[in-house]
């Protein structure tokens, strides 16, 4: 692979179409939840209608995403890679104790298809909601639907597996996915030798980093591009900790290619590492939340398409687009100027420790530059 077109990704953060938008697609679930605040799925739909409009019901699979689907096409993208953090079940078996739990039904998987969203990243504090019976429902759902899976398995060996994207004449998407316990993963939702889970990571230190992307690498061939993808942290505030830091950087040491962060409900900083990226938190891509106060100051409503090619044979960066969004009615939308400058303004605050910059382009979107 003398001469390498470069793999054109889509990324984005957390995907959560269960709960709220499950009750406005085609096929919604039970809408019984065991929340404190909320019993019912279809209340967070009405709250969002309260703030911001009526939802048309049913919504088509493909009305969720909105003004994003131009932008993920396939003719512009090769993959396209989520962290999806609702289990996809009609199970009723939900865990006990948890405040919040995601499901969408599985009738309802063709709001990903319409997408043709490539890779789910599933080691997250949401897909074992509802339990061991959930988590295999989910598995049995992506697989008949032909949408990869990393992250997430009948046991430890099916969780630690990369899922594999192939992209004709150029090279191949390798994505792992990791929950860290820093963003609520319980412990117990681990998977071991006989038991169903999550890929979870006992800690952030040098050490687990340096397991880990063994692991990674261990299948590695020419034309490879390496993403670890990983859920954590909390879900408010912007200051990145000195372990997800150093923990980032020794994968990158070790040969990944991207680090895929998320959890965080808002835009997070960047950075460019010895000519790689990494994303410490890509924001909510989609969720139920509109209706809910608190935290505005963050503008969760407002998000970022990651367009970025990457060099397969060395795995550098070599351009980053981000596309500004915001949510509103459960839709996707292309963010307003006022909007985009905002978080322009943002992530240039936070970049300026890891040396990024954001440049506002005339169609209000972002163009990455780094030193």
């Amino acid at each position: 692979m003398n001469h390498a077109e470069p793999i054109r990704m889509f990324l984005c953060g957390d995907v959560m179409t269960g709960r709220g938008i499950d009750q406005v697609l085609p096929n919604p679930g039970d809408p019984t939840l065991y929340e404190s605040y909320v019993g019912d799925a279809r209340e967070y739909a009405q709250l969002a209608e309260i703030a911001h409009g009526p939802i048309p019901r049913p919504v088509s699979f493909d009305y969720i995403w909105g003004d994003a689907l131009v932008e993920m096409d396939p003719a512009r993208t090769d993959v396209r890679i989520i962290n999806l953090e609702t289990a996809v079940t009609e199970s009723d078996h939900f865990c006990p104790g948890k405040p919040v739990l995601y499901r969408m039904h599985p009738r309802n998987i063709g709001c990903l298809t319409a997408a043709h969203i490539s890779c789910c990243a599933l080691a997250n504090n949401h897909l074992l909601d509802w339990g061991e019976e959930g988590l295999q429902e989910t598995l049995r759902t992506l697989d008949a639907a032909g949408i990869a899976h990393a992250g997430a398995g009948r046991d430890a060996s099916e969780a630690g597996r990369a899922a594999a994207l192939d992209v004709a004449g150029k090279g191949r998407a390798l994505v792992f996915s990791l929950g860290s316990p820093t963003s609520g993963v319980p412990q117990e939702w681990a998977a071991t030798g006989d038991r169903p889970g999550v890929d979870l990571l006992g800690d952030l230190s040098e050490e687990t980093a340096r397991r880990v992307a063994t692991r990674m690498l261990k299948g590695e061939r020419p034309g490879d591009v390496i993403v670890a993808s990983i859920h954590w942290g909390g879900n408010w505030g912007y200051h990145v900790p000195d372990e997800q830091i150093n923990f980032a950087h020794r994968l990158i040491d070790e040969g990944v290619s991207i680090v895929h962060g998320h959890s965080s409900h808002h835009v997070k900083a960047m950075e460019v590492y010895r000519e790689r990226l990494i994303l410490y938190g890509c924001g909510d891509f989609l969720n139920d939340y509109e209706g809910i106060s608190g935290y505005e100051q963050f503008r969760g409503d407002l998000t970022l398409m990651y367009l970025v090619d990457v060099d397969p044979r060395q795995g550098r960066l070599l351009k980053a687009r981000l596309v500004p969004m915001r949510v509103r009615r459960f839709r996707l939308n292309r963010a307003s100027a006022e909007d985009s400058q905002w978080l322009c303004e943002l992530l240039n605050r936070l970049g300026s420790p890891f040396n990024t910059r954001a440049q506002l382009e005339n169609d209000h979107s972002l163009t990455l530059q780094w030193q």
